[in-house]
């Protein structure tokens, strides 16, 4: 990674920065290796100019970069092994197979085999339920009367306990309908794996 980075791999420098009002304008110079910019520096001794000129013609990058990809895949393998015993030495790969991939590399985007995707995080609940209390009532109500609409299940609600369950609460009973009505509708065309259906889409609602 030394040799890479400090040979082959270019970076932006900041060169000057100011402000102009709430504007800070910054200009760079142009994009160089720390090496090159080490042989541009006037302070650099001439034996060392000599002596790093003469390392670069020794180096291959797409060498480099491809041993950098076996050392990184063999550092997973150590990781991987459960009792921690090295892993075994496999061949290296023909450089010219390396290159062949590289021409595919990008579909797949990030190759690096020490980067794993991510799981999704699952989004939780921001608030309490503010129908925990009633949700089987509600229900049951529903299951009775099923024609009926959320408008007239939140009044019901509101009647019963007055200042309690505000007009707001609209929506959250429209989703709790939705729920149930999409229940019985599997009740309907599942059949005997209605059951099955139903405990599915509670533990969807529940996350």
């Amino acid at each position: 990674m030394r040799l890479f980075v400090n040979f082959f791999q270019p970076s932006f420098k900041l060169k000057e920065k100011h402000r102009d009002g709430a504007k800070v304008i910054k200009r760079y110079h142009r994009p160089a290796t720390p090496f090159q910019r080490l042989l541009d520096d006037p302070r650099t001794p001439e034996d060392t100019c000599l002596r790093l000129k003469a390392m670069y013609l020794t180096l291959d990058p797409v060498r480099l970069l491809r041993d950098i990809r076996l050392a990184q895949e063999r550092l997973v393998e150590i990781a991987d092994k459960p009792d921690g015993s090295p892993a075994t030495d496999g061949e290296a790969l023909p450089l010219e197979d390396f290159l062949s991939g590289l021409r595919i590399a990008w579909r797949d985007g990030e190759v690096k085999p020490t980067v794993r995707s991510k799981p999704a995080a699952k989004r939780e609940r921001r608030r309490p339920d503010p129908l925990l209390a009633v949700t089987a009532e509600l229900e049951e109500w529903f299951e009775a009367e099923p024609w009926r609409t959320s408008r007239e299940l939140l009044e019901r609600l509101q009647v019963k306990y007055p200042g309690v369950y505000p007009d707001g609460l609209i929506r959250t009973v429209q989703r709790r309908m939705k729920i149930w009505r999409s229940t019985q509708a599997n009740a309907l065309v599942s059949g005997p794996f209605a059951d099955a259906a139903r405990q599915t889409e509670i533990v969807e609602v529940v996350q």
